[in-house]
């Protein structure tokens, strides 16, 4: 009886292992990774898988994309902000970040650029911004803004020796808004902190580029 049920025992096993191994030249069937399931750990920043980052269009009618930057937006006039729209929102937008930076001038050790204009929790039905925002590190709507040197616009300023500078307008659509204060610490270490704050969250993303040396 006990050889009677080895011999069985034997049988289920060759069994078992003949059904999961495929047939000559067939490759194995694929195994699902650990943590692949959508919205399991393992995420962007640490959070919830989510879907694709949607392409948005973000426009102004200060000057065409990739042109000059008119001397009334920047330094060289009265630092007037740019008027901004932006259309394609995905539907999961709460809140928008608005980063101007010169992608051509180095800072510190040379892995940063200078901010321009850093805007954050603009309201998720906001589809534009109006030419000359004002000063001040919160607006009536709760916008918060900072640059590097305050918390206002600040406009592109790249010396009249060289070539022009490459300014580029990010907007970033995401599905949240972000506790990081306006006031408290360095323009630098806001900066850092809204860019970590974004990971994981960002939904839809725009760029607008504009030239400019004086």
């Amino acid at each position: 009886m006990r050889i009677l049920q080895v011999s069985v025992l034997l049988l289920l096993a060759a069994a078992a292992v003949t059904a999961q191994t495929p047939p000559a030249g067939q490759p194995p069937a694929p195994q699902r990774p650990v943590n692949a399931t959508p919205g399991g750990p393992g995420g962007p920043g640490g959070g919830q898988r989510r879907g694709p980052i949607q392409v948005m269009t973000l426009t102004s009618t200060a000057w065409p994309d990739g042109g000059m930057i008119p001397a009334k937006y920047t330094q060289a006039g009265a630092q007037v902000s740019p008027a901004l729209s932006w259309s394609n929102v995905p539907d999961t937008a709460q809140s928008f970040v608005l980063i101007a930076r010169d992608l051509d001038a180095a800072t510190g050790n040379g892995t940063d650029d200078i901010l321009h204009w850093m805007l954050w929790n603009i309201p998720g039905a906001t589809r534009s911004l109006p030419e000359g925002i004002p000063q001040g590190a919160q607006l009536a709507d709760g916008t918060r803004q900072i640059s590097a040197s305050g918390p206002y616009y600040r406009g592109p300023g790249a010396p009249a020796a060289g070539p022009a500078h490459h300014y580029t307008f990010e907007l970033y659509a995401l599905d949240g808004n972000l506790d990081v204060q306006a006031v408290g610490q360095s323009p630098a270490l806001t900066r850092a902190a809204v860019l970590a704050a974004m990971a994981g969250r960002v939904r839809g993303k725009a760029v607008y580029v504009g030239l400019f040396k004086r």
